[in-house]
């Protein structure tokens, strides 16, 4: 993994033809699905390409469903293991979570939070190191309803990372959306979660339907709730590279390093205060 003071963005097919004139210097990796560009060609696939043998990149899956009931599709994982190879990827993360059943399910559902399940998953997450030959990172997922729960998607979550002895992509904003939906207290999960196997963050906008929902779509501004919940977790874990997600009503790339600047200063200001601890 890289250095600890290091900001990302996902990329976007929109950004292409921009990031291959010049990558903005406050962008220190980007970030993206496999699935979206590991057969793309022409234009597209040469830009790319140039990207990728210039930048360091990070993998982030979609569709790997690591909880499904349903066999591992093993030659999409080995898919995937041949597009991380061509560009020289190291990292891949995927969703603790399921997408897949008797079909595609096109979103990604919680897994049931048992003893079983934790068992499960690890064996799968086994099977994916030994074809991918590097870790699987897993990240918490923002969800909507616990169904056969034994237990708290905190716990659960560290009794897989305990289990498949694998690292951990922290999601901020996913932590505050669940802790409204939930009713849960935000900062304690926070602090419950295992330091030594945080690989990265992941921190983006949300859509509030009321004051008890919201909505994770990375498809706004973050707000101070999450800023604040960000702050607080570099207190807790120490700088961490972090990645802004933006997936949708994309603004401006100028717009875009506003977020990214701000994540910087963030990190700036917790080393400063971990400095001033030292001496």
């Amino acid at each position: 993994m890289q250095e600890s003071g290091l900001v990302g963005l996902g990329l976007r097919r929109e950004m292409l033809s921009e990031f291959c004139q010049a990558l903005p210097t406050a962008i220190d990796f980007l970030e993206v699905a496999p699935e979206n560009w590991m057969t793309l060609g022409g234009k597209y696939g040469k830009q790319f390409r140039q990207l990728t043998e210039q930048h360091t990149f990070f993998c982030h899956g979609l569709s790997l469903s690591i909880g499904s009931p349903a066999p591992l599709d093993l030659a999409f994982v080995r898919q995937v293991k041949a597009f991380m190879d061509l560009h020289q990827i190291d990292v891949y993360s995927e969703h603790l979570s399921y997408c897949s059943g008797a079909g595609h399910l096109y979103d990604l559902m919680p897994i049931p939070f048992t003893d079983d399940a934790v068992k499960h998953v690890a064996t799968r997450v086994k099977q994916v190191e030994d074809i991918l030959e590097r870790p699987l990172i897993l990240e918490n997922i923002s969800f909507y309803a616990a169904p056969s729960a034994q237990m708290s998607e905190q716990a659960f979550l560290t009794a897989v990372l305990e289990e498949a002895d694998c690292k951990l992509l922290l999601d901020v904003n996913n932590i505050y959306v669940n802790s409204i939906n939930h009713q849960y207290d935000a900062e304690a999960y926070l602090k419950a979660m295992p330091t030594e196997r945080i690989a990265y963050l992941h921190i983006a906008g949300h859509y509030q339907q009321s004051e008890t929902l919201l909505i994770d779509t990375h498809g706004s501004d973050i707000n101070d709730p999450v800023w604040a919940l960000l702050d607080k977790c570099y207190a807790q874990h120490g700088v961490l590279p972090t990645l802004l997600e933006r997936d949708f009503n994309l603004p401006e790339t100028v717009q875009l390093l506003d977020e990214i600047n701000q994540i910087h200063a963030y990190q700036a200001r917790a080393k400063n205060r971990l400095d001033k601890r030292i001496a």
